[in-house]
């Protein structure tokens, strides 16, 4: 595709920066307030190669106009990107210009140890489960779609299906094929992430068991929002009793004196005094 006519606009195209089945990214510079942005421009078709699921109509720009834009625009949030400017091109296409992030998607995550792993999970859960919170299902979450900032920022990327049938195949959840689109749905890709994400480290039953329930094939299985989701995953970072897992009396007690370690360690300290103290009194 040939670079978009922006004469006209305070926008100059610097260089393309991706390009998915709706839409392409561009770098530009911006010549009113002298920084370089992102400009995303609508596709008139779905690329090829692209394993994506669209409705015929959410392809065609004129449908779509500004609808993403003024989506993210009402959703404040740290780990959203926000939308600067939007407008239309001379060829009908939809534009929209939003901050420039720089920085790596989740999918080129080097690797870190398994509870940096969990909280940088969280911070993927935060943005989503404040999307849920106002009605708002992502239906497209996949690591590609999740950017770590030069300065650790996390942020979910890439709004542009929003609360439409639609995502990528791998992180559908099964019932989206059909159109069936709620929270429960980004759960399942959050969950698919998270499996990913641990791979390569050493999971317990518990947080296997917060996978499963995340991915589980029926949605009412699930958890309902991203925040149970990320509540849960908290849980079992700070050692607590979860949703998604039964303890036994047995690992229940094994937890808890792993949580409490500090503390058995200074009462068998001061048992072993007392004995050392009872055994010279008694000589």
């Amino acid at each position: 595709m040939s670079t978009p006519d922006f004469s006209g606009t305070r926008y100059e195209i610097v260089r393309e920066i991706g390009r998915g089945g709706m839409a392409t990214v561009y770098e530009a510079f911006d010549s009113a307030l002298m920084r370089n942005v992102a400009v995303k421009v609508v596709s008139v078709k779905g690329e090829e190669g692209i394993q994506t699921v669209r409705e015929p109509a959410e392809v065609r720009p004129h449908i779509m106009k500004n609808a993403e834009a003024q989506l993210i625009a009402t959703l404040e949030h740290p780990g959203i990107v926000p939308v600067h400017d939007a407008g239309s091109l001379p060829d009908g296409r939809a534009f929209y210009v939003m901050k420039l992030v720089r920085g790596d998607t989740l999918a080129a995550l080097q690797p870190i140890g398994a509870n940096e792993l969990l909280r940088l999970f969280l911070r993927i859960c935060e943005p989503v489960a404040f999307a849920h919170a106002r009605g708002v299902v992502h239906c497209d979450l996949k690591p590609s779609n999740v950017m770590r900032g030069e300065f650790g920022e996390v942020l979910v990327m890439d709004w542009g299906i929003a609360n439409r049938r639609g995502g990528t195949r791998g992180y559908m959840a099964p019932e989206q094929e059909h159109g069936d689109i709620s929270p429960a749905a980004d759960v399942f890709a959050l969950g698919t992430m998270l499996r990913q994400m641990m791979s390569g480290t050493a999971t317990s039953r518990r947080l296997n068991a917060v996978i499963a329930k995340a991915t589980a094939v029926d949605k009412a299985e699930r958890y309902a929002t991203a925040r149970e989701l990320e509540e849960d995953v908290t849980r079992f970072l700070d050692g607590l009793p979860l949703i998604a897992y039964k303890e036994s009396r047995i690992e229940r007690l094994g937890r808890w004196a792993r949580k409490n370690a500090a503390l058995l360690a200074v009462i068998g300290a001061y048992l072993l005094m007392r004995v050392t103290v009872l055994l010279f009194a008694g000589r």
